[in-house]
């Protein structure tokens, strides 16, 4: 039924929170795991101080996000889950929908944080985005608001 599945994370406890689900569905189906960490760029400010030390930054949240996803990589793995990683940099909602058209995801799985009234309007929301201009299955699980 779903031979691919794209999970995307952000690091939180909040987001995992669909990891499970994803298993269960991943071993029922025999289904491939793709585990996405979408890296948004910071504005760069030239002013002849900045423009380093943010580039440098950048670079150690890439790689911190890629050691975040290996290690999820392997607890699937270790269940017998065919999973991969992927990285990306730009903006959240952007990504998730290319990811999904490039791995040819039929399912994407993901954790919404639940925000309602000011602080979805303030803060966004992602799953909302995805749900909005996605053109395929989606499973969003509530998360509770603990990170």
């Amino acid at each position: 039924m779903y031979n691919t599945i794209l999970v995307p994370l952000d690091g939180s406890a909040r987001a995992e929170a669909i990891l499970s689900h994803v298993e269960n569905l991943a071993l029922c189906h025999g289904s491939k795991v793709v585990l996405l960490q979408v890296v948004e760029p910071k504005p760069l400010l030239i002013d002849g101080t900045n423009a380093v030390p943010d580039l440098i930054e950048h670079q150690h949240h890439l790689k911190d996000a890629e050691a975040y996803l290996t290690t999820r990589q392997g607890e699937f793995r270790e269940k017998g889950i065919e999973t991969r990683i992927r990285l990306a940099e730009g903006p959240v909602v952007n990504e998730i929908i290319n990811a999904a058209e490039s791995e040819n995801a039929e399912l994407i799985a993901m954790a919404s944080h639940g925000r309602t009234g000011l602080a979805r309007v303030f803060y966004g929301s992602v799953a909302a985005g995805v749900l909005h201009r996605i053109d395929r299955p989606l499973l969003l699980v509530r998360s509770e608001d603990s990170d």
